[in-house]
């Protein structure tokens, strides 16, 4: 697969990203955010000095509440820089040099040949360190496929399976379509979770305000389906855009409501977000070298010095 006639999501727009945006928004040039050591992550992918992330310009979705939505495009911004293939298998290499417990990938789908070539551009070099591909879970699965044997963790959204839930919040009905493959996918080729040996898959649901009907379907399909293959990570962070203030936020029944839902299905395996985190700033600035609380992340040098020229 390449740029030319592209295919590498589901929204299969094939256009000639190299003349021409796709509905991600971008070109055949690769184009990031931010890099650096992030300590927000789930604690296995996290380590002691932090996950080393790679935030990726652009997104097959648009979701109308995207936390990221300044490199996403769902506000038609497009904040990054373009870089080099060889420049990324550079950055990789300098995250594992700063430390980093993992090369965490947040939304590459649409990048898929460019950081297959610059990953192996980098284990030629020495890069050693576990891939975590971290993903809204809006994937082709034949796009997946040709990335799967550089992955070591997925990290996967599995935002809803109703399709009036992803209309609203997900900016495609179809989301809750794609989403079942791609996990099917995924379960074949990563049957069991072993995060001591950061393999496996970690499975991402966040609670949508006033559609705990959504995720308490959600939670009884992945009962039934993956509980035994997968770890879950609840989590509770949605903030709304300051001009739409009209969703609730989570009451302490619905989180018990929730928590309580988990123990009768016996998911017992992964996380649950604490919703009085009230004071953390979810929502990041990519206009800035360092888009988050200053607790939660450091830039790296590398990324910096690209950001300077």
């Amino acid at each position: 697969m390449d740029y030319s006639s592209c295919e590498l999501c589901p929204n299969l727009c094939h256009v000639d990203r190299r003349k021409t945006l796709g509905i991600c928004r971008q070109s055949d040039r690769v184009r990031i955010a931010w890099s650096g050591l992030h300590r927000g992550e789930e604690p296995p992918i996290t380590g002691e000095r932090g996950s080393g992330m790679i935030f990726f310009t652009g997104c097959p979705l648009h979701c109308p509440y995207c936390q990221n939505r300044q490199i996403s495009g769902s506000d038609g911004m497009n904040v990054g820089m373009d870089i080099t293939d060889e420049e990324l298998s550079s950055l990789m290499l300098s995250l594992q040099e700063n430390g980093a417990a993992t090369l965490n990938l947040v939304t590459g789908t649409h990048f898929i040949p460019s950081i297959i070539k610059a990953l192996e551009s980098a284990k030629a070099r020495g890069f050693s360190l576990p891939v975590v591909w971290n993903s809204s879970g809006y994937e082709r699965v034949e796009a997946l496929a040709e990335i799967d044997e550089y992955i070591d963790i997925y990290l996967l959204d599995c935002k809803t399976l109703s399709r009036k839930t992803a209309s609203r919040f997900c900016g495609r009905e179809r989301y809750a379509d794609v989403i079942i493959p791609v996990l099917d996918a995924v379960k074949a080729w990563h049957p069991y979770t072993d995060l001591e040996r950061m393999k496996g898959t970690l499975l991402r649901h966040l609670v949508f305000p006033g559609e705990l009907e959504s995720t308490f379907e959600f939670l009884s399909y992945f009962a039934e389906h993956y509980k035994d293959s997968f770890y879950l990570s609840l989590m509770t962070q949605f903030v709304p855009p300051k001009e739409d203030p009209g969703f609730a936020k989570m009451t302490d029944d619905e989180y018990d409501a929730i928590v309580d839902a988990m123990e009768v299905l016996g998911i017992d395996d992964g996380f649950i977000q604490d919703p009085s985190d009230d004071d953390i700033l979810w929502i990041p600035d990519f206009t800035k070298d360092v888009p988050f609380p200053s607790s939660f992340a450091d830039p790296d040098p590398y990324f910096l010095s690209l950001k300077a020229r």
